[in-house]
């Protein structure tokens, strides 16, 4: 079944944030963040029910290489990208977006 894809503001800002962060640091960074994260999100609309829930209905997917977790909720017909959160930041700041 193909769902639609609906990625919040706020995480397209958080990865807007982090690419820019890692892009300062090394050139080249913030893309390699920004496949990551793609493959992320491929890998959840592939088969959004292997990912845990973490709260209520909230599933979690974590980014390879980069301490990010993709928090995101999911139906019949969609998935909707709650945040792309950095793993050492406060949980209750995501869990407000719910």
């Amino acid at each position: 079944m193909s769902h639609r894809l609906i990625i919040r503001p706020e995480a397209e800002a958080e990865m807007a944030e982090a690419f820019d962060w890692y892009e300062d640091r090394v050139p080249g960074l913030g893309s390699d963040f920004l496949l990551s994260v793609d493959a992320v999100i491929r890998a959840v609309l592939g088969n959004p029910e292997q990912y845990p829930q973490v709260h209520r209905n909230v599933r979690i997917a974590l980014v390879r290489r980069f301490p990010y977790e993709v928090f995101f909720v999911a139906d019949d017909t969609r998935i909707v990208i709650l945040s792309v959160f950095h793993a050492k930041r406060n949980p209750k700041r995501w869990q407000e977006r719910i």
